[in-house]
């Protein structure tokens, strides 16, 4: 059965070396449980169109960006449960909206526009979005996830993400998640989720640490890099 999900929060990211999160992940099991899925795989594919727009405008930092992906988990085959999401980010706060069907489905749908039979409300802003901007499948990015969610608020959400790679070939994720390394990652990056502020325990460990509130986006830095490379190369 197809559905949605709409989510509304504030999202903050913090760039970590091996250190920094051996200490911190030690202190989030005191007060956050790890999420059923444990340690997991996250497979990406985002779309943008000829000019690369999404992408070139997010780096920009405008007020208001956007992007769109289809994701799904692990290994991925026909009737995995997957996702494509709309997310948008305005004034500091995410609006993620996403609809569920087969991998298989919404693959057949943003490569051949084949139109699934079951829709909805977010379905229809999705596929307006691809017509208007002509979005097509770019890039395939992966990486590895360990997700908690607070004890007394599991709405509260804190992830790490590490061991980013991409590809620009082969953009099924029936093929698995094997790709170039991104090589200027940091060592993980903390997300922490909140609809609100977030714990006080939290806050006086990462001032206690100093570890600050920093920005990484994971297509964003492959594009930088594949810019810089493409000026060395004169291209």
């Amino acid at each position: 059965m197809a559905y949605a999900n709409t989510f509304k929060r504030r999202e903050m990211k913090f760039l970590l070396n091996e250190e920094q999160y051996t200490f911190l992940r030690g202190e989030i099991e005191k007060h956050m449980t790890e999420d059923d899925f444990g340690k997991h795989t996250i497979l990406n594919i985002y779309l943008d169109n000829h000019n690369n727009d999404l992408i070139r405008s997010s780096l920009g930092k405008p007020v208001y960006r956007e992007k769109l992906r289809l994701r799904s988990y692990g290994n991925v085959e026909d009737d995995s449960p997957a996702f494509l999401e709309i997310k948008k980010k305005f004034r500091g706060i995410t609006y993620k909206r996403r609809f569920e069907l087969t991998y298989k489905e919404l693959h057949d749908y943003i490569t051949d526009g084949t139109p699934p039979e079951k829709r909805g409300q977010v379905f229809e802003e999705i596929d307006y979005m691809i017509r208007r901007m002509d979005l097509k499948p770019k890039i395939v990015i992966c990486y590895d996830r360990e997700a908690y969610y607070g004890n007394d608020d599991k709405e509260f959400r804190l992830t790490f993400d590490g061991n980013v790679r991409f590809r620009r070939g082969d953009l099924d994720l029936r093929s698995g998640d094997g790709g170039e390394y991104l090589m200027t990652q940091p060592y993980t990056v903390m997300e922490v989720k909140s609809a609100g502020a977030i714990p006080i325990w939290l806050a006086r460990t990462l001032s206690e640490k100093r570890i600050f509130h920093g920005s990484f986006s994971k297509y964003g830095s492959i594009f930088s890099n594949e810019i810089r490379q493409k000026f060395k190369m004169g291209v």
